[in-house]
């Protein structure tokens, strides 16, 4: 079995290190009240600015891989996800989050291996 990384900590329990490289994107959070008018011109209502999700993929898991991961987020809505810092080198963040679009594409019978498991990560 692959070592768990202090990279990336759900609850203060290291997940297993991405085969890929994380991706991480920001979004702003727009109020329902947001919209085109009749004219066309759009108005933004901000909620909340730097939103954070964070994409995450495993090329190939055992299965006790596979469960460990699983295991991470059971029964969880929201979580403590803790990440480097992408500005102070050496130190870490952490937020409230959940887990968004998981999912598996394929197992291969032959070897009990999962293959392209995938799941977003996105701030509270």
């Amino acid at each position: 079995m692959r070592s768990p990384s202090n990279l990336f900590l759900i609850d203060g329990v290291p997940m297993l290190a991405p085969d890929a490289d994380m991706e991480v994107s920001y979004e702003a959070l727009d109020s329902s009240a947001s919209g085109r008018d009749e004219a066309g011109v759009m108005h933004r209502l901000v909620l909340r600015h730097q939103v954070g999700k964070w994409s995450f993929t495993y090329d190939c898991l055992t299965r006790q891989e596979y469960a460990y991961m699983e295991g991470l987020f059971a029964g969880k809505s929201h979580f403590q996800f803790t990440f480097p810092s992408p500005t102070c080198p050496n130190e870490t963040q952490t937020v409230t989050a959940y887990r968004s679009q998981h999912g598996i594409g394929w197992r291969c019978v032959q070897t009990g291996q999962f293959r392209n498991y995938k799941f977003n990560i996105i701030a509270c």
